[in-house]
């Protein structure tokens, strides 16, 4: 069982990366990109733990230490290998 999060600035707060990466982008003459976010993505591997537990455990690990709470906002998926 392993779990894909992505963690991406909250509506409203700027993202200095993704603005730098924008401009890049358009001096590279790539004219039709209007709008750049950089984010981050985790993949967590899990051992003998259910769907829901695991679930659970990206949850709180998003909440407690993996997302700012207050500019940051995540989803995640849960897949079964």
């Amino acid at each position: 069982m392993r779990a894909k999060v992505y963690i991406r600035y909250k509506e409203g707060i700027l993202d200095p990366q993704g603005t730098t990466v924008g401009h890049a982008l358009k001096s590279m003459g790539y004219s039709k990109i209007n709008d750049v976010s950089v984010g981050k993505f985790i993949e967590m591997k899990f051992d003998n733990v259910s769907k829901d537990e695991a679930e659970k455990l990206t949850h709180e690990s998003c909440r407690k230490l993996l997302a700012n709470p207050n500019t940051e906002s995540y989803k995640f998926e849960i897949l079964e290998d």
